[in-house]
C-alpha cells in the first residue's frame, strides 16, 4: 500500500523578499507563512517553498526538447486537479509571460496531460499540470 502524500519543503534564493512576497502570494494565490526579515514559508498549493534573502544568483539553466517546447530545466510545480488547473491558468493568464501557454501534452496516451511553464521574478520556471486521472501519473510510456 502507498503510504499517504506528504507535502514537500523547497528552500531558494532570493534578491528581493518583498517581490518574490508579492507574485506568489497576489499572483498565485499561496498563502504566506511564517517570516522574518531574511526569509518567507509560502503555502505552494499544500507544500512548503521557502525563499531565502541571501543574494543567490539564478540557477544554470539548460532546456530539453519535449513535445515540441524547448522545456525549461530545472523546474518545479505541482500536479493540480484539473479544476485547480483551469482556475490557475485563468488567474495568471494576463499577470505571467508563458513559456509554454496552457496546452495537452502527450495526448491519446497514459501521460496526457494539461500543463504550462511560466517564471517566477526571481527567473524560475515553473510548470503546473493536471491529469485526467491520477492514477497515470508514473504509468510507464514512450514520450
Amino acid at each position: 500500500m502507498t503510504p499517504p502524500l506528504r507535502p514537500f519543503h523547497l528552500a531558494l534564493p532570493t534578491r528581493d523578499l518583498n517581490t518574490t512576497r508579492d507574485f506568489y502570494c497576489d499572483v498565485l494565490g499561496c498563502s504566506l507563512g511564517r517570516t522574518s526579515a531574511s526569509w518567507i514559508d509560502l503555502d505552494l498549493f499544500g507544500h512548503q517553498l521557502v525563499f531565502h534573502d541571501c543574494g543567490g544568483g539564478a540557477l544554470a539553466e539548460f532546456v530539453n526538447p519535449v513535445d515540441e517546447h524547448a522545456i525549461p530545466i530545472p523546474h518545479f510545480g505541482i500536479v493540480l486537479t484539473p479544476t485547480d488547473f483551469e482556475s490557475l491558468a485563468a488567474r495568471i493568464a494576463d499577470r505571467v509571460s508563458m513559456i509554454v501557454p496552457p496546452t495537452t501534452r502527450f495526448p491519446d496516451t497514459p501521460g496526457e496531460q494539461k500543463t504550462l511553464f511560466f517564471r517566477d521574478p526571481n527567473g524560475y520556471a515553473l510548470e503546473f499540470k493536471s491529469f485526467a486521472d491520477d492514477r497515470f501519473l508514473f504509468e510507464p510510456f514512450e514520450g
